[in-house]
């Protein structure tokens, strides 16, 4: 029933057309963690434990779903099963333990992000595991162009993002409070480094996997995060003046956005 492929196809439209609605909803509204940060959000959580518990039901939720899908020992739906579960992996439970500083995450955040990832992994999972056709992920997939293609820019965009985050952590000494402009790897091109290697890395996934599911999910981080890359653009521009607009950077994308 969970993966009735009727229940699953519409929630792959609802999901696309709220990608787009999201995206246009975040040209407005400013979602406030990290430098962003605002209390009007209501109730925070510290930023460890928010990330933790934000990004951790991808994991496991995906995780349950291969282990109990009749395709759970298949070779392919098992490689790029993994895949997304040592983003996740990282995500959850070693990046958050990485964090330096008090920071605060609103309890709204928090949660949305919850019903996010566990959708995400509801679709990839449910694809991968379930409503893809039998013959289509044989173990003759990992050796196509395209899975070969893919997963060499998903692990591009994981080295960009690791190394992005590793830039803004050492940016202050421990104590200091300041906010730094961030100067090094893809920082020199785009505010949000680290948001054009997540982003990197799903459009590896979605040509790895060469499916819907895969593409909806880049849509959805593309949604989600070339807006904040837009405010922590601003944020930097009103922060830094001309020492930041001198630098000409985009938003998210290389020379394009």
């Amino acid at each position: 029933m969970l993966f009735n492929p009727t229940i699953y196809y519409t929630v792959l439209a609802s999901m696309a057309v709220l990608a787009v609605i999201v995206f246009f909803t975040l040209q407005r509204m400013e979602a406030a963690y990290g430098m962003t940060y605002s209390s009007r959000w209501g109730p925070a959580l510290n930023n460890r434990a928010g990330w933790i518990i934000m990004e951790a039901p991808a994991f496991i939720l995906l995780a349950l779903i291969w282990i109990l899908s009749p395709r759970a020992t298949q070779v392919a739906p098992c490689v790029m099963g993994a895949l997304f579960e040592l983003h996740y992996f990282q995500r959850s439970f070693i990046f958050p333990l990485l964090m330096r500083g008090k920071s605060r995450m609103p309890l709204a955040i928090v949660l949305m992000g919850m019903v996010f990832n566990s959708i995400n992994a509801y679709m990839i999972g449910g694809w991968l595991f379930h409503l893809a056709p039998p013959t289509l992920y044989t173990a003759e997939w990992l050796s196509s162009p395209l899975f070969i293609l893919g997963t060499a820019v998903f692990f591009a965009g994981m080295a960009i993002n690791l190394h992005s985050d590793h830039v803004i952590r050492n940016l202050r000494k421990p104590g200091d409070t300041r906010h730094y402009i961030p100067r090094k790897g893809l920082y020199r091109y785009v505010t949000a480094a680290n948001y054009f290697g997540e982003l990197t890395e799903w459009t590896g996934f979605a040509i790895l996997t060469w499916s819907v599911p895969g593409a909806i999910f880049v849509l959805w981080t593309f949604a989600n995060l070339a807006p904040r890359a837009k405010s922590l653009n601003k944020r930097y521009r009103d922060q830094f003046g001309e020492e930041f607009t001198s630098l000409n950077r985009r938003y998210i994308i290389p020379f394009i956005y």
